[in-house]
């Protein structure tokens, strides 16, 4: 009886329990607030011009700065970052855990062996 398979499958069994309850406490470290997102999207800071313009082009950038003033008051540029930075993590989340699935059933089957 050869122990290798045996002592390999415990090991990928513990290494895909390992990975997934690391990532569950990452996640719910992440959504209770104890930890920031991971920052896969980063805000870009604007960098005022004011150029010398015609009338009629002068008008429009006050409209267009008007716009974007209002815009700001309903959406934050900030959560729209925030929103798909949490959603990255949550499709990263998913597929780690499912690898660790993956690892810890191919250490069962190896354990059974």
């Amino acid at each position: 009886m050869n122990l290798t398979p045996k002592i390999i499958g415990w090991g990928l069994l513990v290494g895909g329990i390992v990975l997934i309850a690391w990532t569950l406490s990452s996640s719910y470290n992440i959504f209770t607030g104890q930890s920031s997102v991971p920052e896969f999207f980063e805000v870009e800071k604007e960098i005022a011009v004011s150029p010398e313009k015609s009338g009629s082009q002068d008008v429009q950038a006050q409209m267009q700065e008007m716009i974007g003033e209002q815009l700001k008051g309903i959406l934050p540029a900030d959560s729209l970052i925030s929103l798909l930075n949490l959603a990255v993590w949550s499709m990263l989340a998913f597929i780690l855990i499912f690898g660790g699935t993956q690892i810890s059933s191919l250490g069962i089957k190896l354990i059974k062996g």
